[in-house]
């Protein structure tokens, strides 16, 4: 209805701007919302009041040119001038019952909307380092960005979901490492593990698939890996000790070892991201290597153009970026004294290679603690001559897991973390994906363990599933009594549905397609999920006061085609979280 509404003003406003009472080319700021207060109309707009001063009118006088110019609609039951020029929107009953028309017509699409206009958009999110299993709190990453991709397709967009494979560099370095020194522990080398190791039980795993494949070819003794290195900590520093490692296994592993066990440990990584994604409901489209972009040489390039547009210079053997020249606090280094380009070289080349492939807007996925991180990547596309804002950046704040009432804690480099996939079997992807999403990902969420397990209306996302379950719980009663559902019949007479409990569940349903679209710009899958409470409470109120499966046939067949659209448009807004829509519970 909303768009409807827009449409009819839109219409006014070309129709005054044919008469000479607004000016060519004002464009209208203001749209139809909502009424804050339903004693003042079901919805309103300030076009009055924006439009005034180009007008050269009193903004209630400019408002009543546009109630004149208005087109009739039967929809709209009554148009009314408030205050200082507000406008505001009375809708015929009717108007409301055409939601659950269009909610059985269109099916799964109901909802779905245009304001994307078919633009090419890429959403990159997760992108966790392939150094250890996904825990916890790369959970709440993956439900938000597969969401939020969800809802950019309904909304019109084309989404491109990727996930950046951060392959290259320093902690894979350390994986490799790690791997290596418990492959050596199971030839019975006597191993001092580094505190800076990766420490999980995943390396053993690993270092045991590299014993059973390789046997001891690897092997080395310790007396010779550990001699001159720097001390670990506590006594010395565990990153100098930890480079001195990666740097003895190279010498000792020499280029094809080195390559075997870096590479055992990326690949046996990446198997089980994927599969652990892919079980939470998540799918790529493409997994994009870093190395990828030194191999062909794209971070070169990327480093080189930057160059010839006179925005790097060098200062202590290494390459600099004039990043405080676009807006960032500081410059950054590209290329180190040692000749080796940086994380940021690298991600300047990837997004590079975004708008090389044609994505006309970039959305990044990133943890809340990566906030700083931002300003030097948009200085350095605008550098590049790339306009910023092409470039979006959706912080998300850590999750924090409670069982029991107590806070679980969680180290990557010591092991101790819950991980996804022990979450997901614990407490199920369904609601796992709900709990995830049911706060603005920039706020900070506590997991309630308990709670997400509970089959009580208590838990949201059991609550919103069993009014889909109920619904399908009704259609087979109906076939237990031998009867049939006309929806024709149905949609002829939903005219007779005049209870209140009725009137509320029909214009909360009507809003669906307004969330899909507000979520979606928004970037707010939260908002999905706060709707279908809504919906699902107003149908649980409904499902306890007013009988369905009555004589009257007319009036049965009116009440569950009502009830029928509900349940779609709960099964489409489930979709759109990843979570699935039962018909037992």
């Amino acid at each position: 209805m909303k768009a409807h509404l827009q449409q009819l003003l839109d219409e006014a406003l070309a129709r005054l701007r044919d008469e000479g009472v607004l000016p060519d080319g004002v464009a209208a700021a203001a749209a139809v919302e909502r009424a804050r207060d339903a004693r003042h109309g079901d919805f309103a707009t300030n076009a009055a009041l924006v439009l005034a001063k180009a007008a050269g009118l009193h903004p209630r006088e400019l408002a009543e040119r546009i109630v004149a110019a208005l087109p009739e609609s039967p929809r709209v039951a009554a148009v009314e001038i408030a205050g200082p020029g507000f406008i505001n929107f009375r809708l015929a009953p009717e108007a409301w019952l055409e939601a659950v028309r269009a909610a059985l017509a269109a099916g799964e699409r109901w909802g779905h909307g245009t304001a994307g206009g078919g633009r090419r958009v890429q959403v990159e999110f997760v992108s966790a380092n392939p150094t250890g299993p996904l825990h916890v709190g790369h959970g709440r990453g993956a439900a938000y960005g597969d969401s939020l991709a969800n809802l950019l397709a309904a909304a019109g967009w084309r989404v491109h979901r990727e996930y950046y494979v951060n392959d290259a560099g320093r902690q894979m370095d350390i994986l490799a490492v790690s791997v290596w020194l418990r492959y050596l522990e199971l030839c019975g080398e006597p191993v001092a593990f580094p505190d800076a190791g990766y420490q999980g039980d995943y390396v053993y795993d690993i270092a045991a698939d590299l014993h059973r494949a390789d046997g001891e070819a690897h092997r080395r003794p310790w007396a010779e890996v550990a001699r001159e290195l720097p001390p670990d900590a506590p006594a010395g520093d565990r990153e100098r000790h930890m480079d001195a490692l990666i740097a003895r296994a190279r010498e000792l592993l020499g280029p094809e070892g080195w390559a075997r066990v870096h590479r055992l440990g990326l690949e046996v990584m990446l198997d089980l991201i994927r599969r652990d994604l892919e079980a939470f409901g998540v799918r790529y489209d493409s997994w994009f290597s870093e190395r990828s972009l030194v191999e062909d040489g794209a971070v070169g390039r990327a480093v080189e153009r930057l160059r010839a547009a006179g925005h790097v210079y060098e200062r202590d053997g290494a390459l600099w970026f004039r990043a405080s020249a676009f807006g960032d606090e500081k410059d950054r280094v590209l290329v180190r004294e040692n000749g080796q380009p940086t994380y940021f070289a690298s991600d300047v080349a990837y997004h590079l290679s975004k708008v090389e492939r044609g994505f006309e807007h970039m959305i990044d996925v990133w943890g809340a603690d990566h906030h700083g991180y931002v300003p030097r990547l948009r200085a350095a596309l605008a550098a590049l001559g790339i306009e910023p804002e092409r470039l979006e950046v959706r912080l998300v704040q850590f999750a924090v897991l409670y069982r029991g009432g107590e806070k679980v804690q969680m180290s990557t480099r010591s092991g101790e973390f819950v991980t996804l996939r022990e979450l997901r079997e614990e407490v199920g992807t369904d609601a796992a994906r709900f709990f995830y999403v049911l706060r603005s990902a920039e706020q900070h969420l506590d997991f309630d363990l308990d709670l997400a397990k509970a089959r009580t209306a208590d838990n949201p996302v059991y609550y919103v599933q069993y009014a889909h379950a109920r619904v399908c719980s009704v259609m087979r009663q109906l076939a237990e009594r031998g009867l049939a559902h006309d929806r024709e019949r149905g949609l002829a007479a939903l005219g007779r549905l005049t209870e209140p409990h009725e009137e509320r569940l029909v214009r909360t349903l009507a809003r669906w397609p307004e969330v899909v679209e507000s979520a979606a710009a928004a970037r707010a899958p939260h908002q999905v999920a706060h709707y279908l409470r809504e919906l699902a409470n107003d149908f649980h109120v409904y499902y306890g006061a007013v009988p369905f499966l009555v004589d009257d046939a007319a009036l049965r067949d009116a009440r569950l085609a009502l009830i029928l659209a509900v349940r779609q448009t709960i099964a489409n807004g489930l979709a759109l979280l990843g979570v699935s829509a039962p018909e037992r519970m």
